[in-house]
């Protein structure tokens, strides 16, 4: 091991809380600005990983590829493939920590046969769906939390926003006359979104008839923009659950969470015509590939109505027409 890397702790069966081998790879990834939910994730990865190897009385810093494959079924057991996949690549990460502290010789995972990601198209809903999740969340009880709900809608379509992105906004991001909201991203990132007249009189009303209210349930006052109904910042959890809930009143497909929202916005502005990297800076995406897989919905939402409508389309004739 060369001078100056730190080697790598080899205690097994370590308390989670203290462990090493867990402490100092989060350490690391703190210096990469993730979200507290990301971090979270890779940690519950490793711990796990390292759980299991200890209980197998397995090297981690070396495990056999016969023992991967036994770890890599357990994680099968029930998970979807992209879920395995992306496990995986949280142990490619810590792995390739170690690789470069000089105290792992290798990434073990390498040699590791992967599943292959499943292919699925982003769900979509459409205008007229989007149109009756509005209408439904302002038919909500209380008035005050219709507005907030209403608004909340507007602002996760009309300007294509992740919900934790939404549930961060502070009031003083906002700005109306232009249309426009300051939110922070992925990585801490912070880029300006825009949305339209339906969105700015949604949040008009909120600001002026439902916040207020809501604030009054709070001895503090409190800068975020959505409220619960304590009066205090409303959560990505509490805004979930809302949101699945009206969803649900709307009738709209079991398969709808807040997220169908902002692939909807993508895919409406395909639609209409919008340029894919115009699209790709209102959705803050780093990489173009990652918006292109919205030209294979528009495209199969184009199949499926030249199908049903064009004449030709009909494979099935009748013989000796």
């Amino acid at each position: 091991m060369t001078g100056g890397r730190k080697p790598a702790p080899v205690a097994r069966r370590a308390a989670v809380a203290s462990d090493p081998r867990v402490a100092t790879f989060m350490q690391h990834l703190g210096a990469r600005a993730l979200s507290p939910a990301t971090s979270r994730s890779y940690r519950t990865v490793v711990e796990r990983f390292l759980s299991w190897s200890d209980a197998e009385h397995i090297d981690w810093r070396a495990p056999e590829r016969a023992d991967l494959r036994r770890y890599v079924a357990t994680l099968g057991d029930g998970a979807q493939r992209s879920t395995v996949q992306q496990r995986l690549a949280a142990l490619g990460t810590f792995y390739r920590f170690w690789v470069r502290q000089g105290s792992v010789t290798k990434d073990p995972l390498q040699a590791l046969a992967r599943p292959q990601r499943e292919r699925r198209l982003p769900d979509v809903l459409s205008a007229e769906q989007v149109t009756r999740l509005i209408e439904t969340a302002a038919s909500a009880d209380p008035p005050a939390l219709a507005l907030r709900d209403t608004a909340l809608v507007e602002l996760l379509y009309g300007a294509g926003l992740r919900i934790a992105e939404v549930v961060s906004i502070h009031v003083r991001d906002l700005d109306l006359a232009r249309g426009e909201v300051r939110v922070t991203g992925k990585g801490e990132k912070q880029r300006v979104a825009l949305f339209g007249t339906p969105c700015i009189s949604a949040l008009k009303r909120y600001l002026a008839d439902g916040r207020p209210e809501l604030l009054k349930a709070s001895a503090e006052s409190s800068d975020a923009l959505f409220l619960n109904r304590n009066g205090t910042s409303l959560g990505e959890r509490g805004a979930r659950a809302r949101l699945n809930g009206t969803a649900i009143r709307a009738g709209l497909p079991a398969a709808f969470h807040p997220h169908t929202l902002r692939h909807s916005f993508a895919t409406h502005l395909l639609d209409g015509g919008a340029d894919l990297r115009v699209v790709q800076e209102l959705l803050g995406h780093e990489s173009l590939g990652t918006t292109q897989v919205y030209t294979h919905v528009s495209t199969a939402r184009l199949r499926g109505l030249y199908a049903s409508a064009h004449p030709r389309a009909r494979r099935a004739t009748k013989k000796g027409a």
